[in-house]
């Protein structure tokens, strides 16, 4: 494609969290298919799968936990306790800032570098007391180099997605997004121009390919797609035949078409400026 084309940033959440969603990850991004991926650090499997991560071509990032407890301690809620905990200030200081330093280090040594950017698993790095947690932590830890963060409002969303699911995408955007976008702005770190990709796997919902038509015809430039794709999933895997389908239509030529039709191209933000 050429450089005239619309820049989108296309990232599959949860590596790490098993090996179906690993391998789905590392072959759509070794075919150009990705520009990002979201680490689940505290996933048993993430050390092993983690030195995959080095060779691809992609933003490789920390997708903050607080709602899946994987196995080392910490404070760990279903989301909507944490939610109401964030929101009622029942969240400590001390114990959040600990989690967010526990998995910033557990990413340093199995990746062996920084992270490009930080978002949150479900979305939680915007929630009250956390977010600013993590905006300290990132300012004490990369003063020079600061990772981009994930702003979750979404970018236009077609009349022709099912209500339901266009009320998800704003519902994530209203939990926290515009203030943290403010912080993330006073620290001067790079943030993505929209948010596309979200809806409700636990309705009935559109087939993935349309729905994905549906969000690639209204993005903008440097939007997120966000997308949870998986060559197979175990019996315990949430919403495992969503994430195979989500893999097959991004492994497809018909994906490659959708980005021609629209005048899109694939590209990492951690390089925003030079390819702008």
């Amino acid at each position: 494609m050429s450089s005239a084309t619309t820049p989108i940033v296309v990232c599959a959440d949860d590596y790490g969290l098993e090996s179906g969603v690993d391998a789905a990850i590392v072959a759509l991004a070794s075919k150009g298919r990705l520009s990002a991926t979201g680490c689940l650090v505290t996933a048993p499997g993430f050390v092993q799968s983690a030195p995959a991560l080095k060779a691809l071509p992609i933003d490789v990032g920390l997708h903050l936990n607080f709602t899946e407890n994987l196995g080392p301690p910490g404070t760990y809620r279903s989301l909507g306790a944490l939610i109401a905990a964030a929101y009622t200030g029942r969240l400590s200081a001390q114990a959040v800032r600990a989690q967010i330093d526990q998995q910033l280090d557990l990413f340093h040594a199995h990746v062996s570098r920084a992270p490009d950017f930080v978002d949150g698993h479900l979305h939680v790095h915007q929630l009250p007391m956390i977010r600013e947690q993590l905006i300290e932590a990132l300012r004490a830890r990369y003063p020079g180099r600061l990772p981009w963060l994930r702003d979750t409002r979404p970018t236009h969303l077609s009349f022709s997605l099912p209500w339901m699911q266009r009320i998800k995408a704003h519902v994530i955007g209203t939990l926290g997004a515009r203030a943290f976008s403010t912080l993330a702005q006073r620290l001067g770190a790079e943030q993505n121009n929209g948010f596309a990709g979200a809806y409700d796997f636990s309705r009935q919902h559109p087939d993935y390919a349309w729905m994905l038509d549906q969000w690639l015809r209204h993005v903008c430039a440097w939007t997120v797609l966000m997308t949870h794709p998986a060559k197979s999933a175990s019996p315990d895997l949430a919403f495992g035949q969503d994430r195979m389908r989500e893999f097959q239509v991004l492994d497809s030529d018909d994906f490659l078409a959708l980005l021609a039709r629209y005048n899109l191209r694939i590209a990492r933000l951690s390089t925003r400026t030079a390819q702008s």
